[in-house]
């Protein structure tokens, strides 16, 4: 075997489960043997790419949060229009107002999608920044 063919050997067994291999042919021989590193890395480069998907799953997740601090209503004059979880949201929708000092101000959805959690209720108070709703973007 020259070392192309041997590379090319040790590489497809490698991804086997192949953990030890002897070989003989004439005056070639050749002993493989797997670390344990690898043994244990295999699980965790599972482990990491499950991570990775569950990290993009999440990343669809955007959060409306306060533009200013006051009191969180959820809904204005219309109360049909109240935002609860599963309720869809596109850029420009009203999902509430934030009532500072008698001076209202509108909440206004910047994506669009589907909301999977409320996190505040009707009438808690805001900070600057504080996360109202999640939504689903994916969806």
């Amino acid at each position: 075997m020259n070392p192309q063919e041997i590379k090319a050997f040790l590489k497809s067994v490698k991804e086997t489960d192949i953990e030890e291999l002897e070989y003989q042919s004439g005056e070639d021989s050749l002993y493989f043997k797997k670390s344990a590193a690898e043994f244990d890395a295999a699980p965790a480069a599972q482990a990491a790419a499950e991570q990775v998907v569950a990290e993009e799953e999440k990343s669809s997740i955007v959060a409306i949060t306060s533009a200013t601090v006051g009191t969180f209503h959820a809904a204005g004059s219309d109360k049909s229009q109240v935002i609860k979880e599963g309720s869809s949201v596109e850029p420009g929708k009203k999902v509430g107002q934030i009532e500072a000092m008698k001076i209202i101000k509108d909440v206004v959805s910047k994506v669009k999608g589907k909301v999977v959690k409320v996190s505040v209720a009707n009438g808690a108070s805001v900070e600057y920044g504080q996360e109202l709703f999640l939504v689903d973007t994916s969806k």
